[in-house]
């Protein structure tokens, strides 16, 4: 059976592999242990899901809010290496800039719209840790309430989960509040 040294070469296995406790905890519940045996074996091998976003669908729209501008970018494969969390330059060193002023900023950048952020929400094992005490936008879909203003939806970590909320462009974005966009 398992001995103290043979727990010690799995603890830093795991940690050159960069797994978090609660990936070990997930290796421990249930069956999943058993379920990795026959690739431990060489009966079996491994088959990485990709994880494909439709960029082109009509984006999930808040109670009183319509769809302002969606832009539409195809499929997008999911990898954490082909995305960055961009700030303006007026963003750095504890300065804030005006949404409005932000959006104008981003046209001519690779933004990703809500759809990232809505299937991020229902696979937030894909959300990087780093990521939390952030707000971070997906500037590629503006919403418009009925009072005329414009909203653009972020994601952020509260009470211990992944969550959304929209904020009005009239209000600063500071450098907690980066842009999603894709890698160049």
């Amino acid at each position: 059976m398992l001995d103290v040294g043979q727990a010690n070469e799995i603890k830093l296995a795991a940690r050159r592999a960069g797994a978090t406790n609660a990936d070990l905890k997930r290796l421990s519940e249930g069956d999943v242990f058993a379920k990795l045996l026959p690739y431990l074996r060489g009966m079996a091998e491994v088959v990485l899901t990709k994880h494909i976003i439709d960029c082109d669908a009509e984006p999930f729209i808040p109670d009183g809010l319509k769809v302002e501008k969606h832009c539409k970018d195809g499929q997008f494969e999911w990898d954490i290496d082909k995305v960055s969390l961009h700030l303006s330059k007026e963003q750095a060193c504890g300065n804030s800039i005006e949404g409005n002023k932000l959006r104008k900023k981003l046209e001519k950048m690779p933004i990703l719209n809500a759809n990232v952020l809505d299937y991020l929400l229902k696979n937030s094992q894909l959300i990087p840790e780093d990521w939390k005490g952030k707000a971070i936008f997906f500037w590629g879909t503006i919403y418009r309430r009925s009072d005329g203003g414009l909203y653009v939806r972020c994601l952020y970590w509260r009470g211990g989960q992944w969550d959304w909320f929209y904020d009005w462009l009239g209000h600063d974005f500071n450098s907690s509040r980066p842009a999603l966009l894709r890698a160049s």
